[in-house]
Parts: structure tokens; sequence; C-alpha cells
């Protein structure tokens, strides 16, 4: 596969689990919402990591490992925010309890990790 075609299909992944994610917070399915957030910017920086490395990316969920292995500089709020999604990613991936997760996320708060996450892959994608 071309350079060019396989971190496009990164981002297009990218960009389909956000529309995703915005579904999952349309239908009040919040755990999932910051699942598929997660999930989305993971694959903008694994297509970051393909642009700018020519190699196919680690098998990793870790958004931070990443934006340390592209180079990339984050105010102190982004890395706050990565570092944020990338704890409520092992919970909303695997729930022990998935009641008792529902009941920890809520509307607002939901909506804001979402509109951070569409504003952090736009920002990844413009790299």
């Amino acid at each position: 596969m071309e350079l060019d075609k396989t971190y496009s299909e990164w981002y297009f992944q990218a960009d389909y689990d956000l529309e995703v994610a915005e579904d999952m917070f349309s239908s009040g399915r919040y755990v999932y919402c910051i699942f598929m957030c997660h999930l989305s910017l993971e694959k903008g920086l694994k297509g970051l990591f393909n642009k700018r490395t020519g190699e196919y990316p680690p098998k990793s969920h870790n958004l931070l490992y990443f934006v340390e292995r592209v180079g990339l500089v984050l105010s102190d709020s982004d890395l706050d925010f990565l570092f944020a999604l990338n704890k409520l990613s092992v919970p909303t991936r695997y729930p022990e309890n998935l009641k008792e997760l529902i009941k920890e996320f809520n509307q607002v708060d939901t909506e804001k990790i979402l509109n951070t996450s569409r504003k952090t892959l736009q920002w990844i994608k413009q790299q």
C-alpha cells in the first residue's frame, strides 16, 4: 500500500470513529462516546505517525506514546486532556461493571470530551 493511502486511511477511520462518538453522544451512550473519542484520536495519531515516519504504527492504545514518538509539542492543557482520556480508555474499553460506569458519565462532561476530541483531531490532521 502506498504511504499516502496508508495515513489517509488512518485519518478516514479517525473521522468515522468521531462520527460514531457523536452518534453515541446523541443517543446518551456516554461511555461509548468517550471510548470512540479515544479511538478516533488514537487513529489520528497513528496516521500522523505513519505520515511522518513512513512506518506502520506500533500496536499501542497510548495516546501520549504517539505524541512522544511523533514529537508533537502540545500545551499543558492539551497534554492534560490526552492524559485524562488515556486513563478513561481502559475502563471504557473493558468495563468491570458497566452499570456503575454508566452512572459516572454525564452529558455535560461527555460533551466537553467530545468537543475537545473534535478540536484535537482536527489539529492532529493539520500537522
